[in-house]
């Protein structure tokens, strides 16, 4: 699994399980032992059948990869492995403690949220990259199938808003596969942002106040008072800080799950880290899950992670001063 390293804070989309109705594999017959190796083990060698072709948002229908034939003599080469990015980061956190907070309550979250109305409008001015990869993972903890996308958030020469895919290799998922939810989620629940206008559709409870790294933050729980019908939600947990009143953490996940006749979409646990991009505003740098999805044919361990880079401001916000009456 590839992991970037976690912003330090200072100056966790639904899977469908895929049946194996359409899933073929033909087993070649063993290779004949070298007589210039004899006394090594046989090499057997798995193809997958041409068949095999995955249907996913945003990328054509292309077949999945195939193992090349083993040579008669050389030991297979082992493939290069992919681009790593840097390892994970620790965290610290201290213990949460029962201390009231030094203003009252009600008063931290219609700061906060005013603040994140202010901060989803900011984001729409800023271009980024986003690069969104989900791996299923074996038994011995290592990936077995994986979904890569990359792509520039940019505007068009008028000024609209749109993604560019710039790289999207051939998926190799099997074991399950990602819908229309799951690019929706990754767009609106994992940069979860609480506004103004959100926080009539939230139970907001107080937790106490925590240090996560250098910052002193607030801790709240955060869950829908309602579930209704075509709405996704965010529950979990957000982190305040104390300074500047400005969500700077989320852990939790999109919910409700969805669940039609057979047909299960269910989402993993995620955490995301924001950082501070330009003066006081925390824009999310980071996403990871690590989560075992339970569905009815058996569960299945999934890691997804989320990097966004490279925020530039394209558009300038202006604020109107009025300082009085014009001078003649």
């Amino acid at each position: 699994m590839c992991r970037a390293k976690q912003p330090l804070l200072g100056k966790k989309g639904s899977y469908r399980q895929k049946t194996s109705e359409g899933l073929k594999k033909v087993t070649l017959e063993s290779c004949k032992r070298s007589r210039r190796l004899s006394g090594r083990a046989a090499v057997t060698a798995f193809l997958t059948a041409g068949g095999l072709m995955f249907s996913l948002p945003l990328l054509a229908q292309q077949p999945g990869p195939m193992t090349p034939p083993p040579q008669p003599v050389a030991a297979p080469a082992i493939p290069a492995p992919a681009p790593q990015k840097a390892p994970k980061a620790k965290h610290y956190t201290s213990p949460i403690s029962t201390a009231p907070p030094s203003i009252p309550v009600s008063q931290i979250i219609q700061d906060f949220a005013s603040h994140e109305a202010e901060f989803k409008r900011e984001r729409d001015n800023f271009t980024y990259v986003q690069t969104f990869v989900v791996q299923t993972i074996d038994g011995d903890g290592q990936p077995d199938g994986e979904y890569r996308m990359t792509s520039d958030i940019i505007f068009t020469p008028a000024g609209e808003r749109y993604e560019k895919i710039t790289d999207a290799p051939v998926p190799t998922l099997t074991r399950i596969s990602l819908s229309q939810q799951d690019l929706d989620d990754l767009r609106n629940i994992q940069p979860f942002v609480l506004t103004t206008e959100d926080l009539p559709k939230y139970n907001i409870t107080y937790v106490g106040p925590q240090q996560v790294d250098e910052l002193h933050t607030y801790v709240f729980d955060v869950a829908p008072k309602k579930i209704e019908k075509h709405q996704r939600y965010f529950q979990g947990r957000i982190w305040v800080d104390v300074s500047e009143l400005e969500i700077v953490k989320t852990d939790g996940k999109a919910v409700p799950d969805i669940t039609k006749g057979d047909n299960q979409n269910l989402f993993p646990r995620f955490e995301t880290y924001r950082e501070n991009i330009e003066g006081h505003y925390w824009f999310p740098t980071y996403t990871h899950a690590d989560d075992v999805l339970n569905f009815r044919t058996g569960p299945v361990h999934i890691r997804m992670t989320v990097w966004y880079s490279d925020y530039k401001r394209f558009r300038v916000t202006f604020k109107i001063l009025h300082t009085g009456k014009p001078q003649k």
